[in-house]
């Protein structure tokens, strides 16, 4: 599985618009093949920033599968007018290290 991350910066007084476009805007990338799920997190310490996590199959699903698709556009007209500035969109590999939850059976 490959995480996609990126910090997201709108402004803090749009932060509902913005939250309902993304919520308009997660069924184009859920129709993606390979798209296994997404949270979009808000910053406690800034109320105008966000983490968005995808989790994908495989790198290409994100990179050519939805980023090629006719959904991508629509996402990029409901969303990217939000962002000042334009985020770095990265992907991870699988967890080196890790630990399990505490509060998990």
């Amino acid at each position: 599985m490959i995480l996609e991350a990126a910090l997201l910066t709108i402004g803090k007084e749009r932060r509902v618009e913005f939250e309902r476009a993304m919520a308009e805007a997660r069924p184009l990338i859920a129709a993606t093949p390979g798209f296994r799920g997404m949270e979009l997190r808000p910053c406690l310490e800034d109320a105008g920033r966000y983490l968005l996590l995808v989790r994908w199959d495989r790198l290409e699903d994100h990179t050519e599968g939805f980023r090629g698709s006719d959904r991508y556009a629509g996402w990029k007209q409901r969303l990217h007018h939000f962002y000042d500035p334009f985020p770095v969109v990265e992907h991870f590999a699988e967890p080196v290290v890790a630990a399990p939850d505490p509060a998990s059976p």
